[in-house]
């Protein structure tokens, strides 16, 4: 190669990095180590997911990849400071279907999940389930109703906060059984947990990945998963379509977004590793036992998905008549 055509290749990089944004960092990226904002306690559904991603990230990225759990507010205090870090590729967020419900069903939010973040990918899908405290006299979604019906108002459901999809599967369900189930929140999946194996509330409509390893040790009764087949984790428990509620389906996700402003090349990046990392033998293990299924969309795949969600959600917020005050 003659010295004029160097010269023409080294003018041409320049060029593109001038005329691509975030091409310089793309390059470099990651230059240290990245966090994952994770907007609830540590311990809950979004964690299972997030800390065995982070630590496949690690290797692949050449960098910590570390989970910051900001609890709080039903998942939108840690959503609000994510979209106040610097779009530059080191702060992610990993929100969840919640976060979607959350856009109608707050009536002010310091955020917009569609306008403050770049969407990257799902990481996972999971089913939910009706579970009640052992003591609970009820081994059917219909000896449920039966009881709220002869005791309205004396059960009480816990969630992991307003918005989230323990909270707004609860009002769906008083709306189509006409119960009268008493919403009781909590700052995550992580405290509620504890709650409910104690007794402290009478049953929730609790996240695969989390209620799993109780139902199989007989601390947690399941009544039906929300999923419209059954979950292969708990294969003997019914779902809703065959307790009888033909239209009643809802299955929680977990996505990761980039902050606004993050480089293209970035985001890319990231969702090249993140597939990658559901992509491995033991990550499928992991999703398979957690009751989950593995995402992978594209960006603009998730994009029109969250959007959708957003629609979706609304329509059952406006139903209720649920909201909550900032």
């Amino acid at each position: 190669m003659s010295h004029k055509s160097n010269r023409l290749s080294v003018f041409g990089i320049l060029i593109l990095a001038f005329a691509v944004p975030g091409f310089a960092l793309a390059q470099a990226w990651p230059s240290k180590a990245v966090r994952i904002i994770n907007p609830f306690p540590a311990g809950g559904g979004t964690d299972a997911f997030a800390r065995p991603l982070a630590a496949k990230l690690t290797p692949d990225l050449g960098r910590q990849v570390v989970i910051e759990n900001l609890g709080g507010a039903g998942g939108t205090l840690g959503a609000g400071t994510a979209s106040r870090a610097a779009g530059d590729g080191y702060t992610w967020f990993m929100g969840a279907v919640h976060h979607t419900i959350a856009e109608t069903l707050y009536r002010k939010l310091n955020y917009s999940l569609v306008n403050d973040f770049i969407p990257v990918t799902v990481a996972a899908y999971v089913p939910n389930v009706i579970v009640v405290h052992p003591t609970m006299p009820v081994k059917t979604v219909k000896e449920l109703i039966a009881l709220d019906k002869k005791n309205p108002g004396k059960i009480n459901y816990g969630s992991a906060g307003y918005g989230t999809t323990h909270h707004m599967i609860g009002e769906l369900f008083n709306l189509q059984a006409g119960t009268k189930l008493i919403h009781v929140p909590f700052k995550g999946a992580g405290p509620l947990t504890p709650a409910l194996i104690s007794g402290e509330v009478d049953m929730a409509f609790d996240g695969m990945a989390t209620a799993a390893p109780y139902i199989k040790a007989g601390r947690m009764r399941a009544l039906a998963v929300t999923s419209p087949q059954r979950a292969p984790v708990v294969p003997d428990v019914p779902t809703m379509q065959e307790a009888g509620f033909k239209d009643f389906a809802v299955t929680t996700w977990y996505g990761l977004w980039a902050i606004k402003g993050t480089p293209r090349p970035v985001v890319d990046r990231m969702h090249q590793a993140t597939v990658k990392a559901m992509t491995l033998p033991d990550m499928k293990t992991l999703w398979s036992n957690l009751g989950a299924t593995a995402g992978g969309q594209t960006p603009e795949e998730f994009d029109k998905f969250v959007k959708s969600e957003i629609a979706t959600w609304g329509k059952v917020v406006k139903a209720s008549g649920a909201k909550v005050e900032n």
